[in-house]
């Protein structure tokens, strides 16, 4: 999984031992130590894949305390490295407050192989993905982020090759032509486009066709001098002009009204325009980028869009790939968001849980890297502690929801779990998790584990729920 060893602190060198060989047993290295203070300077000398800790040392066996301690001051040493925590006085209420300190989950002595690898893999997944993002942003290569928190991430192989192809055409000239369903980021791959370009160091100029009134198309475009119509108060360069030097990006250019793409395209051959009211001629030397969600060639089909005018946007055309079809990407666009909404809201120190970024990549996002930054955005904003969990982004989106237990009935073209009966009202978000839980506890005769296999959690989160929900019995 990772060439990093993982750090095991644990004061009973026997357990230590007992970890180390069954991480070999996966090929996992491992460095142990015995006591706080040594698993803190251990950290201070090199880069752990993950921290894995006991709560209970010499000084207090009992409260977890000392662990306490500890993962705080980890936390001031290594903000990224995942720590799992480990005690045999396992308590909801201290699970809770290792979550809170810093730790990204946590298993109960004695410990199941299985359960605890798994654990494992998915805090070392959590802080690679975190340490990438922090990479590409102190480098500047992959992540570049705009005023709106936007970014281009591209890690999975969908978008490498997009990638590959803003590498090679950015330094020329040619017109690019955007293709993608709402929210892909086609906006952020033109303001890469142009980063990228000989143009960057003058405007790019965004222009939303579709907010353009068809009887202002060309004063907004080519602009207009004084007196040109009733309203014409004073001399207004258009877009064109503004884009001078530069690149100019023409969103939705699919709506443009089939009257006035004549005038488009023969700005886009000659280079010249004239103001509306002017007779005098000005020549603009502008890179244009187009982008659109609409099937252009339908479109000229069906004698919407004129095909000289489509020949001239697409010299060169980049398809970009909806979400669903990234999923390397989700958790690099994740830690991303956090940050950027941690910062903006002072929510600093906000963690996704393991079992919430899976909830993440089992859906289908339809609304592409929009609706992703959206839910994030509004899970900062809801979650009650600095660990975003399922439930809370539930709350944050119904189109999140919490995973289906097994044998759900799915109804949507996605798979996604209904729980809406028909001439009834649909449940609150609460009552369906609690009926999703009490129906898998039921199903796996009240077995704590199984139960948290089958709903996809942590057993420290299916805890928390049972106390949520005075749900008793289980085992």
């Amino acid at each position: 999984m990772n060439k990093l060893p993982i750090l095991i602190a644990d004061d009973q060198p026997d357990v230590a031992e007992a970890l180390r060989l069954l991480l070999k047993s996966e090929s996992l290295t491992s460095r142990i130590v015995h006591d706080p203070g040594a698993a803190l300077e251990a950290v201070r000398s090199q880069h752990f894949a993950c921290a894995l800790l006991d709560l209970n040392y010499s000084r207090d066996t009992t409260s977890g305390a000392e662990g306490l301690e500890l993962i705080a001051a980890i936390r001031r040493v290594d903000s990224q490295v995942p720590i799992v925590v480990m005690t045999a006085w396992g308590t909801i209420e201290l699970a809770v407050k290792a979550l809170q300190a810093g730790a990204g989950d946590f298993v109960e002595k004695p410990w199941e192989n299985q359960r605890l690898l798994s654990v494992l893999r998915n805090q070392i997944a959590l802080g690679e993905a975190a340490r990438v993002v922090e990479r590409l942003d102190a480098e500047n290569a992959l992540l570049r982020v705009g005023e709106g928190g936007d970014a281009f991430i591209a890690e999975s192989p969908a978008m490498r090759r997009v990638h590959e192809l803003i590498r090679r055409i950015a330094p020329s000239d040619a017109n690019v032509l955007i293709l993608g369903d709402n929210g892909t980021g086609k906006g952020v791959v033109a303001q890469r486009i142009h980063e990228a370009s000989r143009r960057s160091r003058c405007a790019l100029i965004k222009v939303n066709m579709g907010g353009i009134p068809e009887q202002l198309f060309e004063s907004e475009m080519f602009g207009h001098i004084k007196g040109a119509f009733t309203d014409a108060k004073n001399d207004r360069i258009g877009r064109f002009e503004l884009a001078d030097g530069g690149s100019l990006f023409l969103d939705e250019i699919g709506n443009i009204p089939m009257s006035q793409q004549p005038k488009l395209l023969r700005v886009l051959e000659d280079g010249e325009l004239e103001r509306v009211g002017s007779s005098r001629t000005t020549r603009v030397n502008v890179r244009l980028i187009s982008a659109t969600n609409a099937d252009l060639g339908r479109e000229v089909s069906a004698g919407r869009f004129r095909k000289d005018l489509m020949f001239r946007l697409n010299t060169v055309e980049i398809q970009l790939p909806p979400l669903r079809d990234r999923s390397e990407d989700l958790p690099l666009l994740a830690a991303h968001f956090l940050q950027v909404y941690s910062a903006r809201y002072q929510r600093e120190g906000m963690r996704i849980a393991p079992s919430a970024l899976r909830q993440l990549q089992a859906y289908a996002w339809p609304g592409n890297v929009r609706e992703f930054s959206h839910v994030i955005e509004r899970a900062v904003l809801m979650a009650a502690t600095s660990l975003i969990e399922e439930f809370t982004l539930s709350q944050s989106s119904s189109a999140v929801d919490p995973a289906p237990a097994a044998g759900a009935r799915a109804d949507s073209a996605d798979g996604q779990a209904s729980l809406a009966v028909p001439g009834t009202q649909a449940p609150t978000i609460e009552q369906a998790e609690e009926s999703l839980i009490r129906s898998a506890l039921e199903r796996s005769a009240g077995n704590i584990q199984k139960t948290a296999e089958a709903l996809g959690l942590s057993r420290g989160a299916l805890y928390r729920r049972l106390e949520k929900y005075g749900i008793r019995g289980a085992h």
